[in-house]
């Protein structure tokens, strides 16, 4: 999980590096078809190479097969009344699969919290990257194809913070579990995001007044590792923990934290503009990160609360 986190993380670091320079030395164009080319083979090889892993499907396929090498027609397996896909017409199948992800993020406490939490981290991710060009260009006189090499700060701080996740995550749930008499529950992988959630609000307050006062251009890319290094340490446990706690619903509620987290990705940044002329670099970045500091409580509260919500309001699918 903490692998699959930095794919999606590290991307946008990525983009404007590699971007900058594609975009001045061979036009912008370029830009797009490169992601063009790169989104289609490995489109492919997902296409090609990976295997089904959900147990209901297998299960069903083998229980097919069976009845055609015993001849035994009637033949069923556990999921036979509970899952018939057989029965059901595709465009049932493909309704429910729209409408259960919207369904747990609206009708579950649990998923609806850790989703906006997640998600307004995610928006802060790219409004902040909305001032780094501008910043690096007329601050610091950076050459603009040079100056997708200032997000490194970010990356940085997502490559140490996979690296601290995947030493520490395992670890913290075998103490917890033994605590627990032996018994694991999806919330011991929510301890340890308070911490993390910390560090996001410090790179806002380091970067927005090194910025305003026009520190030496390397102390805003420093200050950006914090942020880095919390997301990743914010991200990953949030969603292995909400696979933990829908383990046959995995994918809708994933699939309902990744649209809300993309919407406020998108939209999130068309304000930066405007609240960054009315308050500047130093007071416009304090205001996001008095805001991250008053969401730091809510993985907390799902840590504490988690488990009661879950047996008490379990969410009909």
């Amino acid at each position: 999980m903490a692998m699959y986190s930095l794919g999606i993380l590290f991307g946008p670091v990525l983009g404007p590096i590699c971007g900058g320079f594609i975009a001045q030395r061979a036009g912008w164009h370029w830009d797009f078809w490169v992601v063009f080319i790169a989104g289609t083979l490995l489109s492919s090889c997902i296409f090609i190479f990976n295997r089904e892993t959900n147990p209901i499907v297998l299960i069903d396929r083998k229980t097919a097969k069976l009845k055609g090498d015993m001849n035994r027609p009637e033949l069923q397996n556990a999921y036979t009344h509970r899952h018939d896909a057989s029965t059901l017409k595709r465009s049932y199948v493909l309704s429910r699969g729209m409408y259960r992800p919207l369904k747990l993020l609206f009708t579950s406490p649990i998923v609806f919290l850790l989703s906006l939490y997640v998600s307004f981290c995610f928006g802060l991710l790219f409004l902040l990257f909305t001032t780094i060009t501008q910043v690096y260009i007329q601050q610091y006189g950076w050459a603009p194809e040079l100056c997708g090499l200032a997000y490194l700060g970010v990356g940085l701080g997502f490559f140490i913070g996979i690296i601290f996740v995947a030493r520490t995550s395992d670890a913290t749930i075998i103490r917890l579990t033994k605590r627990n008499n032996g018994v694991y529950e999806p919330e011991m992988r929510l301890p340890t995001c308070a911490f993390f959630g910390f560090l996001i609000p410090i790179s806002f307050f380091w970067y927005g007044w090194a910025t305003e006062k026009k520190a030496h251009w390397i102390v805003p890319i420093i200050g950006l590792l914090p942020f880095g290094f919390g997301m990743m340490g914010v991200f990953a446990p949030i969603q292995t923990y909400l696979i933990d706690s829908f383990p046959q619903y995995a994918a809708s509620a994933i699939a309902g934290m990744t649209a809300i987290r993309c919407l406020f990705g998108a939209v999130l940044p068309l304000g930066a503009p405007s609240m960054y002329d009315v308050l500047g670099l130093g007071w416009g970045n304090s205001l996001l990160g008095f805001v991250a500091v008053g969401m730091i409580p809510f993985p907390a509260l799902i840590y504490k609360y988690g488990g009661y919500i879950r047996k008490k309001w379990p969410v009909n699918l």
